[in-house]
């Protein structure tokens, strides 16, 4: 199944994850998003040149928008991961998924299609009732421009989905998808770093260091695949599956940083796991279109 292509990709982000913690030590987080950025234009280079993709394109409109809005998400959400708690700003953020259903709800009734999405929207609603459960999302009155910001990180993300839905039913192939992404984000990174400064190499643990290759290899992949998914599968269902990667770091935290799970938490990780058996098990009742891939 094509969508199951987003439950890897959650898999390799939130390996990702785990390298920003380590490598989040030494480094800035402008660093990091320079280094995942240069390092995956890298590597998309080659993969593609390997399999004798080339690197022009015939619509780099379409992928300029792509990059344009991911890259804002991006940044949103690293000013919001900056302002606020760290489990609001990453409920805020994936509310991505919401913003999808809505969107491709709200495009059916505009096309005047059947709206027979309803228990597969629900289940979309649900993982995410399974997100608040397991961060425990709070906000003070005087962080509602930064709560503004990461709800619009949110809605970026879901922008950047349904593009790489249309990007994927024109054809485009979805390594010169991640590889023009890629270059969005180092050129981002890259202004940022210039104007806050390099981390002096030798103030730089050998820990992080050794990270920064993965990273930006697990950021490739993990976006390979979760263009994929959006390309190929059921937008509602893969919006969905996206959740798995709260429960892939939640079980990290534990086993590898010996966080405490609360009986909450787990409870939340269960309708995360339940709604996407749901989802996948209703996805045959759901329109696979979405208003971009009718052109």
């Amino acid at each position: 199944m094509q969508a199951l292509w987003m439950v890897m990709a959650a898999f390799l982000f939130a390996t990702m994850a785990v390298g920003i913690k380590v490598a989040s030590g030494s480094f800035g987080l402008l660093e990091l998003v320079f280094y995942r950025g240069l390092v995956s234009v890298v590597f998309m280079a080659s993969v593609m040149r390997a399999r004798g993709t080339p690197l022009a394109t015939p619509v780099p409109w379409m992928h300029a928008w792509r990059t344009a809005i991911g890259v804002f998400s991006l940044s949103s959400w690293f000013y919001a991961i900056s302002h606020l708690p760290l489990a609001t700003a990453m409920t805020l953020n994936y509310m991505s998924g919401v913003w999808v259903a809505a969107f491709v709800v709200g495009g059916a009734l505009l096309y005047g299609k059947s709206t027979r999405q309803g228990p597969l929207m629900a289940t979309v609603l649900a993982g995410f009732a399974g997100v608040v459960m397991m961060l425990r999302p709070t906000l003070d009155q005087n962080q509602l421009f930064a709560g503004l910001i990461g709800l619009l990180s949110g809605l970026g993300a879901s922008m950047a989905y349904l593009q790489v839905t249309a990007l994927g039913k024109i054809g485009e192939p979805e390594g010169r998808t991640v590889f023009y992404f890629s270059v969005g984000t180092a050129l981002t990174g890259l202004v940022g770093v210039l104007l806050t400064g390099f981390t002096p190499w030798s103030s730089v643990s050998w820990q992080a260091a050794a990270w920064l290759i993965p990273i930006g290899v697990l950021a490739s992949l993990g976006q390979w695949c979760m263009t994929r998914a959006f390309s190929r599968g059921a937008t509602l269902l893969v919006a969905n599956l996206q959740y798995a990667g709260i429960v892939f770091a939640a079980l990290y935290s534990l086993w590898l940083f010996d966080d405490h799970i609360e009986p909450i938490e787990w409870v939340g990780m269960v309708v995360i796991i339940c709604s996407g058996i749901a989802a996948t098990a209703l996805r045959t009742r759901a329109l696979p279109d979405t208003p971009a891939e009718e052109h």
